[in-house]
């Protein structure tokens, strides 16, 4: 654990500043990003247990930097067991989510041409329904949870209007997370 920190805090002490000396950053100013991909839910413990669906998120993007960003969003993710699940020690157990998701993110750029790599991370809630039933835990609940996103993903394109992304929302009360591998455009405001 203490390796995996310390080569976190590398790794953003390197992007912080080599940030400074990049012109290749998506661009300052305000935009609005789409996003949309293939949903998925899976429980904390490790078992191959897991639920996919849909995911879509829009954020208001506020780039005060051209390495660093605040991204309020608005989402919502839908996931039912998957049927294609190898195990048949686990027939019978699922993680699903059915929720609306609200927060906010920051993001980190680094400066590289074409092709910026990020990372995102925050904290929002959750308005919905979550059921983790692996062998050794049950837990369903509905209305409103906190979630701690984060994101690893790439801003591609001379702009880098276009991203594909990792996103993920972690729920500590039901021992579950959500998430998508997702594709996202971005519009700017007041061009």
């Amino acid at each position: 654990m203490k390796a995996s920190f310390r080569n976190i805090s590398i790794v953003t002490f390197l992007i912080l500043f080599l940030s400074n000396y990049s012109g290749a950053q998506p661009q300052k100013g305000e935009f609005i990003q789409a996003s949309i991909g293939y949903g998925m839910s899976a429980p904390y413990e490790n078992y191959n247990i897991i639920g996919t669906g849909f995911y879509a998120q829009a954020e208001y993007v506020y780039a005060f930097r051209k390495w660093i960003g605040l991204r309020p969003y608005a989402g919502f993710v839908i996931t039912n067991p998957s049927k294609n699940n190898t195990d048949i020690n686990l027939t019978g157990y699922s993680v699903t989510s059915k929720a609306i998701l609200l927060g906010g993110k920051a993001r980190i750029c680094a400066p590289i041409p074409w092709v910026a790599p990020f990372i995102e991370l925050g904290v929002g809630a959750s308005l919905g329904s979550f059921e983790t039933n692996t062998p050794s835990f049950f837990k369903k609940e509905r209305g409103l949870l906190m979630h701690i996103p984060y994101s690893l993903g790439l801003a591609l394109g001379r702009n880098h209007d276009v991203e594909i992304a990792a996103t993920y929302y972690d729920h500590p009360s039901v021992e579950q997370f959500s998430g998508a591998l997702a594709v996202s455009f971005s519009f700017p405001i007041n061009k």
